[in-house]
Parts: structure tokens; C-alpha cells; sequence
């Protein structure tokens, strides 16, 4: 293993993915049998245990760490309960606002631009 990326928080949750799709799958095939949801969620299954291994063997270690990245702040976007994310409609740069404030006025700090949202 030297040399190479090993386990981060972006292959637990498809580890998790993964063992939660085979239960459901078990639970399907045994009460509707085999049949297309079966073969598409073993599809699916089988992906993710190779997408999972794939990331644990690879050495390009930087755009391992630049994925589990993103992952983790999607996650700390989902929950963050106190603020809503929008996007300027100019530049697409994310802009964070606290929540429960009505319509309000955004100002992009990248590019200056205003616009409206509700909260």
C-alpha cells in the first residue's frame, strides 16, 4: 500500500452506499425474485465496490484528496442548518446568507453585483 491513497470519508459513505444497496437488494430478491431491479441495483452494487476499490488503490493521491474535498464541504453545505448558498447570476461564485430573513439583497464580493433573493 505504500504509495498509494487509501480509505478517506468519501469511500465510508460508499462503502455505507454500497452495503445499504445489497440489503435492499436481498430484500427485493426475495420477495419479487430476480428480475430488471435486480440486475440494475446489482449493477449499481457492483460500481460502487469498484469505484470504492479503484479510489483506494490509486496513486494520483492529489485528485483523490481534491474529491473527498468536495464531498465534505457538500456535506457541511447539508448541514448547515443557519444559512442558504446561492450562486451570483454574473460571476456563478457561491454567496452564503443567513436563513429566516425574507427577500433580501445580495452583493457578489467577487464582482459587485446585486440581486434579490428570499431566505
Amino acid at each position: 500500500m505504500n504509495g498509494r491513497y487509501g480509505s478517506d470519508q468519501l469511500n465510508l459513505a460508499l462503502i455505507v452506499m454500497v452495503v445499504a444497496l445489497s440489503l435492499l437488494n436481498n430484500i427485493l430478491y426475495i420477495l419479487l425474485g430476480s428480475g430488471l431491479l435486480y440486475s440494475f441495483l446489482s449493477l449499481i452494487y457492483a460500481a460502487g465496490i469498484g469505484f470504492a476499490t479503484y479510489r483506494m488503490l490509486s496513486r494520483n493521491i492529489s485528485q483523490r484528496q481534491a474529491e473527498n474535498q468536495k464531498w465534505m464541504s457538500l456535506l457541511a453545505r447539508l448541514r448547515d442548518r443557519n444559512h442558504r448558498y446561492f450562486r451570483c447570476p454574473h460571476c456563478k461564485q457561491r454567496v452564503r446568507v443567513p436563513r429566516h430573513r425574507g427577500k433580501i439583497s445580495i452583493r457578489c464580493p467577487r464582482c459587485g453585483e446585486k440581486f434579490i433573493r428570499k431566505t
